[in-house]
């Protein structure tokens, strides 16, 4: 630990500062969005737009790669992908529960197989792990920037309709006698989540921000007692998580992400085994 409070200190590793700061900044949109996601059961979309965006990822860097768009940055074709597949998940689960299944199941593996299909025609070496996985340590200002921004909309749009986001979450169709426009709320939820995944796919990558969404999330239900209390919690949980996957993946040269969401891991099924053992106690 010491060695590492040394290298954070030192200017030569602007890296790992960044990358902290990354960890904080990412752990506000994983606690609110994650406690989202977790109480309206929603992950399984969730995982497909994280997955999906592997597309336009793919197609980003064949563009880039064959001049036929060379300005086209990876994040805006995922970004594209993202939105595409929220939007076409959002209106089959609205319009056709019954479908909602195969439609998520769908775009998960064409998204993934479309960005795996462009990075093998894309001329020069394509290794998909770096998005597949992800790498804290190459987080840039411009991230930090855009993550900042998304962390300060989320907190105002959370503050401001936390009503409604609470009525829809425990009880949709009283919600909806009541006048709250559930479907606009669902909506927002799912588009930004979409928005968030392509920012938190830099940090943990896309096979695992599934479940830095949940984990923390789950840990959290455990010990709150309301909607903003298990945001609270939530947020505090993702980000002991992140600075220990960044503390333990630099002090055992491990990756980063994946030391996150083991951690992660381990402390939410610590947490289900604590709340088993206390229930049977009570029983």
């Amino acid at each position: 630990m010491t060695g590492f409070i040394a290298v954070l200190c030192n200017p030569d590793f602007p890296f790992i500062r960044n990358a902290l700061f990354a960890g904080l900044l990412s752990s506000v949109l994983f606690g609110l969005l994650g406690t989202m996601v977790t109480v309206r059961r929603i992950a399984s979309l969730a995982g497909a737009i994280s997955h999906a965006v592997l597309g336009g990822i793919g197609m980003a860097l064949y563009l880039q790669a064959t001049k036929l768009a060379p300005g086209f940055p990876p994040i805006a074709g995922a970004m594209v992908f993202a939105v595409l597949s929220a939007g076409i998940i959002g209106v089959v689960s609205l319009k056709a529960k019954q479908r909602e299944d195969t439609v998520i199941n769908a775009i998960w593996a064409i998204g993934m197989s479309v960005g795996v299909l462009f990075m093998a025609k894309t001329p020069g070496a394509t290794d998909p792990s770096t998005y597949l996985f992800g790498n804290i340590l190459l987080i840039s200002n411009q991230d930090l920037l855009l993550m900042a921004i998304l962390d300060v909309l989320v907190l105002i749009l959370s503050w401001r309709f936390y009503p409604q986001l609470e009525a829809t979450s425990f009880d949709e169709e009283f919600a909806q006698v009541r006048g709250v426009p559930t479907t606009v709320v669902f909506l927002v939820i799912l588009m930004i989540s979409a928005v968030a995944i392509v920012l938190l796919q830099t940090f943990v990558g896309i096979v695992m921000v599934i479940a830095m969404l949940t984990l923390p999330a789950g840990t959290a239900a455990t010990c709150a007692r309301s909607l903003a209390g298990m945001m609270l919690w939530s947020c505090l949980f993702a980000g002991l998580f992140s600075v220990g996957g960044l503390v333990l993946g630099w002090t055992f040269d491990a990756p980063v992400g994946a030391m996150t969401v083991i951690i992660a891991g381990i402390v939410f099924l610590g947490a289900a085994v604590v709340r088993v053992l206390a229930s049977r106690k009570l029983g």
